[in-house]
């Protein structure tokens, strides 16, 4: 009786997280922002190449004329930290809404804090990306500006996938981030819908979805006797189409 009560006071209304959609396809971003509980966009290169995406350009453009408003981060493409900095600073340049997203290394291994202060100390607004350890939370709030807003992205479904808990993780990145209130903690990568709710109770800031993950936001505080059912008719419709046959003997 008791987890069918929590089932029940489960409710999108009672999130306090804000849900951004990762994605790069612009139909899709289009029906996933008609949602009203989705508060911004994400994207990167790799979305962005899936997406059939040609001119990096074009493509900040298209995006912001449909949404001048809502927060939306871009990424660099660079390897070498004076072409971040350049595309940094030409991708901030076509929105106020945008968030520059810079990776927290480059592929070397080699750290854009320096990077990052620079960029904030100029009032560009960052989205620090693939980060993965409590020390790389440390190294980027000490040199994110206070006055400048910034999302630390903490790629919390990748972290689960190594068999950590990344809960206490994130938990504790709060505290970290706490020193520097310019600074807004991102749940990245998901992994099930759980994850939205488990981001929401201990204080996260965001959390990016993609859009196969936003859709079964419908399932939220369905009934589970009821949901039990649709899933017995689901196997029986389809074992029935598929006319499988066992021969009684």
């Amino acid at each position: 009786m008791k987890s069918e009560k929590q089932n029940k006071s489960v409710s999108i209304e009672a999130l306090k997280i804000k849900i951004f959609a990762d994605g790069a396809d612009l139909k899709e971003m289009k029906r996933m922002v008609e949602k009203p509980f989705i508060k911004g966009l994400t994207t990167n290169p790799t979305l962005m190449r899936k997406a059939g995406v040609k001119n990096y350009e074009k493509f900040i453009c298209d995006v912001l004329k449909e949404f001048p408003e809502i927060s939306i981060s871009f990424e660099v493409f660079a390897d070498d930290f004076p072409t971040m900095a350049h595309q940094a600073k030409k991708i901030a340049s076509y929105g106020k809404n945008i968030y520059v997203k810079i990776p927290v290394t480059n592929t070397e291994m080699k750290s854009t804090v320096s990077l990052i202060k620079d960029l904030t100390e100029e009032g560009i607004k960052v989205n620090v990306t693939a980060v993965m350890t409590l020390e790389q939370v440390v190294n980027i709030t000490e040199a994110i500006r206070k006055n400048t807003p910034a999302y630390i992205s903490v790629f919390a479904g990748r972290v689960a996938d190594t068999g950590r808990d990344p809960v206490p993780i994130m938990a504790e990145c709060l505290k970290i981030i706490k020193e520097n209130p310019s600074i807004e903690l991102l749940w990245a990568s998901p992994r099930e819908l759980l994850n939205i709710f488990q981001a929401d109770q201990i204080g996260c800031h965001i959390i990016t979805a993609t859009s196969n993950l936003i859709d079964k936001m419908d399932l939220i505080g369905k009934d589970l006797p009821s949901y039990s059912l649709d899933t017995v008719k689901m196997f029986y419709h389809d074992a029935l189409e598929a006319a499988y046959d066992i021969s009684l003997l």
